[in-house]
């Protein structure tokens, strides 16, 4: 983790042995994600259920580069209104280790496509030296994308005018492709189309 554990607790008392879990469970989510950014957590318990159990509440809140945040909580709800605080702590962990995994397998190409929501384009502008290229959509949208965002290794065989499908999603600067696939490679050598006025 770049930035240290932070921990914060409200209605609840500080313990090591809590402490202890937090940072053991945090450990094993590097292990599932080694690029983990920061990762925030709070725990809580709500006063106003108190006569009807341990309504603990625990958030924990992870950024992930290059733009992702997993918030992952347990609310005090009937089913586990007796629940003692470190299954509560146990759960939440678990609910972030799936996000996680979620992530690193769209990071690493192994997510499972969704037609639906693809988005096609053609490779238009390409900068191999630098590591990046635009593609241009059907609507007419220029998205950028990053070598590492293409998948199976492709980055060596990518051509003006191949066919790519890609997950859309908001970087820094703008739109971006993630997960970009190369679904065919043109023959003949693509020109680009000219700039709108």
């Amino acid at each position: 983790m770049q930035i240290p554990l932070v921990t914060s607790y409200r209605n609840v008392r500080k313990t090591p042995d809590v402490e202890e879990l937090i940072h053991e469970q945090a450990y094993k989510l590097e292990k599932v994600c080694d690029h983990i950014t920061s990762c925030r957590v709070a725990v809580e318990k709500v006063q106003k259920f108190q006569t009807s159990g341990s309504p603990y509440r625990v958030r924990i809140d992870i950024t992930v580069p290059p733009g992702h945040e997993v918030v992952a909580k347990r609310e005090p709800s009937k089913g586990d209104m007796h629940d003692p605080l470190v299954t509560v702590i146990r759960k939440a962990f678990q609910a972030a280790k799936k996000e996680l995994e979620k992530i690193n397998d769209k990071q690493n190409g192994r997510v499972k496509s969704h037609p639906e929501q693809e988005v096609m384009g053609i490779v238009h502008k390409l900068f191999p030296d630098e590591g990046y290229g635009f593609v241009r959509t059907p609507d007419d949208r220029e998205i950028y994308f990053h070598r590492n965002a293409v998948l199976n290794n492709h980055w060596e065989k990518m051509k003006l005018g191949a066919g790519v499908r890609f997950f859309p999603e908001i970087g820094e600067k703008g739109p971006q492709a993630s997960t970009l696939e190369v679904i065919y490679t043109p023959s003949t050598p693509y020109e680009s189309p000219p700039e709108s006025p």
